[in-house]
């Protein structure tokens, strides 16, 4: 027997895998219940063994299970999307953008304890890197004109640095939503899809100088024009995960928009 074959049949048995991944072998007994990890074998004294193919499958659910899904969810993910090693790829793009955006905003605290402590100036740029509200000016000037970027633009500085944390929070919070969702496998048009739509549109209408500021219906063309702007920049694309998750922001938001 080869080496490859003997690493591909490897087994570990329920107390090894539990270790392993950090979880009980409860849990693990209630994933197999459930039906989104059923063990490979069940020895003839009932003892559940996992293989490769099992140890890549936890993975999944683990990674499923921080992104807030259920275990229902999680099993409807899992069976439409039958090429696991596309799946997971998909999870390191977003796990690496993560760990981007993150290390920029550690940067810009460790910057603002830094600073504060040798009672030197700070600087709202520094501050706030990571979450720069000027990185589409010249997009804005371009569609929207001159006073809508300066509007939008006084409103920002206008505000106080809680209240800027607060509406970061917000955005924050709606791309995560979004992120989760795309890599959930949910159909844009379906009910959590239009909730998240909703919920983008409300939140780009709350944005003093664009199109849809102060209206009780969305601007359509507005709206539409930016989910397109998602899908052609790489920077905005970025926000939800890549290409694929602006797609499907795109998609979410002409299904409300229809």
């Amino acid at each position: 027997m080869t080496q490859r074959e003997q690493t591909t049949q490897r087994e570990w048995s329920i107390q090894e895998l539990a270790r392993a991944a950090g979880v009980t072998s409860r849990t693990l007994r209630h994933y197999g219940d459930v039906g989104v990890l059923p063990p490979s074998r069940t020895g003839a004294n009932g003892m559940r063994f996992y293989d490769r193919d099992a140890l890549v499958q936890l993975q999944r659910i683990l990674l499923l299970r921080e992104l807030g899904l259920g275990l229902p969810a999680i099993r409807e993910v899992i069976a439409g999307q039958a090429d696991t090693t596309e799946a997971l790829r998909t999870h390191l793009e977003l796990l690496e953008l993560e760990q981007r955006q993150l290390g920029r905003r550690i940067e810009a605290v460790r910057t603002t304890i830094r600073k504060t402590e040798a009672g030197e100036e700070l600087m709202a740029e520094e501050m706030f890197d990571g979450f720069d509200h000027t990185q589409y000016r010249d997009e804005v000037i371009e569609r929207w004109g001159r006073d809508a970027y300066d509007s939008s633009d006084r409103w920002w500085r206008e505000m106080t640095d809680e209240q800027r944390r607060d509406w970061q929070a917000v955005a924050a919070r709606l791309g995560a939503d979004w992120t989760a969702a795309v890599q959930a496998g949910l159909d844009p048009a379906g009910d959590r899809g239009l909730e998240l739509a909703r919920r983008h549109v409300e939140w780009l209408g709350s944005i003093p100088g664009t199109p849809g500021y102060g209206k009780t219906e969305p601007d359509r063309d507005y709206v539409l024009g930016l989910a397109d702007m998602y899908v052609a920049d790489e920077r905005f694309a970025a926000n939800y995960g890549g290409t694929a998750g602006a797609e499907f922001v795109r998609a979410a938001l002409r299904a409300l928009l229809a």
